[in-house]
């Protein structure tokens, strides 16, 4: 009976055991599942979100791309712009400029007037400057100023009693006229034989001319008006 009573037991605290490991075994079973299962939602949500912030980044580096692309074509737009202004600036006189070219000086003459002579044979006449100015033209300069008045489409080399005028402003003798321009070109369409410095120096009058490899030409200060001239409807549209 005690063997028995004894096998009893031990056969019930083995049962016990037995529950107890079967319900430990369980609830750990159970909560490594819970655990799993709410790690994958919370890396689904995770990857989620990465995958909605990665789509706005791109959106956002292709924004930007095309703002970049935007601003370098208005940049280059504007440098194109900046350099055609300049250029028409400077075909028109309106900044000052500088390079190689020829310096012609023109002055009176030194003979005394004799009877029956021309005393306006023996001075430069605005007539001279003009001719001077049109051969340098020419002859392919760019820029020229007659006593640091610059020469443009506007301007008038016109005599006013006994003053010669430029630009509507007096000069005086010497006559500088400065041509920026390639210097042998212009040499030669001055120095040619019965060209327009050889026609003064047979009149007696003082005539120099000289290279020089950097020449400065002022702007043109005058006041540029246009009474009876307008643009264009075609200009006007593409504003020009």
């Amino acid at each position: 009976m005690q063997n028995t009573s004894g096998k009893i037991t031990i056969m019930a605290v083995c049962l016990i055991v037995g529950i107890m490991l079967s319900i430990q075994f369980k609830t750990s079973e159970n909560y490594g599942t819970n655990l799993r299962g709410a790690r994958v939602d919370e890396l689904a949500v995770k990857n989620s979100t990465l995958t909605q912030e990665k789509e706005a980044l791109s959106k956002e580096v292709i924004s930007l791309r095309e703002k970049m692309t935007n601003i370098s074509s208005e940049s280059q737009l504007n440098a194109d712009l900046q350099e055609e202004l300049r250029k028409s600036n400077m075909a028109a006189g309106l900044i000052p400029v500088q390079g190689p070219g020829i310096i012609v000086t023109l002055n009176d003459s030194l003979r005394s007037v004799q009877p029956g002579d021309d005393p306006n044979a023996l001075l430069v006449l605005d007539i001279d400057i003009l001719k001077i100015v049109n051969e340098m033209r020419a002859s392919g300069a760019e820029a020229i100023c007659v006593n640091n008045e610059r020469i443009t489409a506007m301007s008038e080399i016109r005599l006013a009693g006994t003053t010669i005028l430029v630009n509507w402003n007096k000069i005086a003798p010497p006559f500088v006229i400065k041509a920026i321009g390639n210097p042998q070109l212009l040499e030669s369409g001055l120095s040619i034989r019965g060209g327009q410095l050889e026609d003064l120096k047979s009149f007696g009058l003082q005539t120099q001319l000289v290279r020089n490899d950097k020449i400065d030409i002022p702007a043109f200060t005058g006041a540029l008006k246009f009474q009876y001239t307008s643009p264009t409807q075609s200009n006007k549209k593409a504003g020009l």
